[in-house]
């Protein structure tokens, strides 16, 4: 199997201060919007870019959440694996509120329709916006297309993004992996 590096530490970092500056310029004070990680990968990128936020460029304050969508997938029952459902952590109310999701890597876009469903339990917000880090922009299987992306990726046949995170894999990288 092999493996091509996509994105190094240094290059995450900037691309992660330039997606929380498109940020800034269309909810400026985030009086309004409120932020979502979709469990569990989302989480990790939702972090950095709320301390980005927070410490380079003084936004006071921003309502971060997760929300776990294992149970909301259409292919929740259909593998042999049992799935294990992460923790969702909204303690803010969503009405009329607008939303950023956040995730990681943009593929087949199921993700965000299971998403779109999970938030619903929450209250009707006003608006839902995608920030990414990577789009598998020829992989979708849904009309789904991120607001703001880190970097576009195309990926091809059988191969796969992997995101790292320091937080949970040692490092801050992305790779390409092939068959």
């Amino acid at each position: 199997m092999s493996q091509k590096l996509l994105l190094s530490a240094k290059e995450i970092d900037i691309i992660l201060h330039r997606l929380a500056c498109q940020l800034i310029e269309n909810h400026t004070h985030f009086k309004d919007t409120v932020l979502i990680g979709i469990q569990p990968r989302g989480a990790f990128l939702a972090n950095r870019i709320k301390s980005i936020l927070i410490e380079k460029y003084q936004v006071q304050e921003i309502n971060l959440g997760y929300l776990d969508i294992t149970f909301y997938r259409d292919d929740f029952r259909r593998g042999e694996k049992i799935l294990e459902a992460n923790k969702t952590h909204i303690d803010f109310v969503v009405e009329d509120k607008r939303i950023v999701f956040i995730d990681d890597v943009l593929y087949t876009g199921r993700s965000i329709r299971a998403a779109l469903t999970a938030m619903q339990s929450f209250g009707r917000p006003q608006e839902i916006e995608l920030l990414t880090l990577i789009d598998r922009r020829f992989s979708r299987h849904l009309p789904i297309q991120p607001n703001y992306r880190g970097r576009q990726v195309d990926a091809i046949n059988k191969e796969k993004v992997k995101v790292l995170w320091t937080e949970n894999d040692n490092e801050d990288a992305v790779y390409l992996i092939g068959s």
